[in-house]
């Protein structure tokens, strides 16, 4: 309830409210953003009424899965203040910070904290039960898929949270099982990617362009790019977003800091797009050490000076989308803009890199162990798969990495102390 006070009717970002505009209908469905959320979005504000009704389902979704988690480590250890401690990292600053915010990075993070939290409690069941594994599998499965739907590259974390649910549910998964498992997980997500093409037939908007734009901009020279093998037009505004890049010192998310928008808005479909990805072909492949050097370059910055810690409430709209308690969020605020301030280690993507890494290579030895160490495999593997691909350094794309390596940390120590009793 704190939760949904806070935060509502939910805090909304620019790309948030476009897709509350195309969950209703007032904007035609893209993929500029993952279609699956707004069609999740509509079909939530058809039930309630109202968009406010997605920050709440989140805050149920982060606040169930967390319980979940607690009553295991209760029933697992007998410690009273280890489940407590498990609920108390809802409260940490680096983790509610966005629990409320209606993002695509946090739909995917809580559905794997919620498979997580179901893998959890598969390994306190009852080897009979075979009833509620099918129905927990199924429903870790789905939870898997709307990860991937909502962003493709949660496909680095989902695959270790797949395979922790497996051995968490059969323990000892024969062949057949691990086949069977992965054929449903693959067809979960192959038919859904089909249905929501052939059905909602979302407009192609050609997004990863930007990030080829950010690769051409910033490996290539402007001489070099003077020369392109592209058309006039293309050429003149490369020539012109690098210039411009190079006035404004802007690293990355050159579509948005130094290209332009096109002219038809912000969500628009990227022009010029099979010139672009022919070019960055042709060019990546000859300037290798210097696109190797961009890209590090970058990368160094989302481990060591990430942004955008904190999301200030709800953007600009005509929607008449405002907040219902602002001084609960400017409390918020301050709570977490004064840690990223007084402890800004616990937004940086260099520990949560290194805790995973630990806890995948470490995970110890107790009950806890699988999980631990599946855990860190899956914040490690989402955080390195962004080297190629980051678009810009904001804390955000560290946040499903920062979650897990926070439970995995408490269950390993929890672990560790439950073996020191037992001695």
């Amino acid at each position: 309830m704190a939760t949904t006070l806070t935060f509502a009717p939910g805090y909304l970002s620019n790309d948030s409210i476009y897709q509350l505009k195309q969950a209703m209908g007032m904007e035609r469905l893209s993929d500029w953003h993952p279609p699956v959320m707004s069609l999740v979005w509509r079909a939530v504000i058809s039930v309630t009424g109202t968009p406010a009704s997605m920050a709440v389902l989140q805050a149920v979704a982060f606040w169930v899965a967390l319980w979940a988690i607690a009553c295991c480590v209760q029933e697992a250890t007998g410690s009273r203040p280890g489940a407590l401690a498990v609920l108390g990292v809802g409260l940490l600053p680096h983790v509610v910070t966005f629990v409320g915010v209606v993002w695509k990075d946090v739909h995917m993070a809580f559905a794997l904290l919620l498979t997580s939290a179901i893998a959890l409690t598969g390994l306190r069941l009852r080897a009979d039960r075979r009833t509620l594994r099918r129905v927990l599998f199924a429903l870790g499965v789905l939870l898997l898929v709307y990860a991937v739907l909502v962003r493709k590259n949660a496909v680095f974390a989902a695959i270790p949270v797949f395979v922790m649910l497996v051995l968490a549910l059969w323990r000892k998964p024969s062949r057949r099982v691990w086949v069977i498992s992965t054929a449903a997980l693959v067809l979960g997500l192959v038919t859904s990617s089909v249905a929501i093409s052939a059905f909602a037939r979302p407009v192609k908007t050609s997004q990863v362009s930007q990030i080829m734009l950010d690769d051409l901009l910033h490996v290539l020279s402007v001489h070099e790019l003077r020369s392109a093998a592209v058309s006039p037009n293309l050429r003149q505004q490369l020539v012109a977003a690098a210039e411009e890049c190079d006035r404004i010192n802007s690293l990355s998310d050159s579509y948005w800091t130094c290209y332009g928008r096109g002219e038809h808005g912000p969500f628009t479909a990227v022009a010029h797009t099979d010139q672009i990805t022919s070019l960055w072909v042709n060019e990546m492949t000859g300037h290798v050490p210097g696109y190797l050097q961009y890209r590090l370059e970058l990368f160094s910055k989302f481990l060591f000076e990430p942004r955008y810690q904190y999301h200030p409430g709800i953007a600009a709209n005509d929607l008449q989308l405002e907040l219902s308690h602002p001084r609960l969020g400017r409390a918020l605020q301050t709570y977490v803009d004064g840690a990223a301030r007084d402890l800004p280690i616990l937004f940086a993507g260099w520990l949560w890199l290194t805790v995973a890494v630990v806890l995948a290579v470490r995970p110890g030895s107790g009950t806890f162990a699988m999980p631990v160490r599946a855990l860190g495999i899956s914040a490690a593997a989402y955080v390195l798969g962004y080297l190629p691909i980051l678009p810009v350094a904001n804390y955000r794309y560290m946040y499903w990495s920062a979650i897990a390596g926070t439970i995995g940390l408490l269950l390993w120590w929890l672990d560790r102390r439950a073996s020191r009793r037992g001695r």
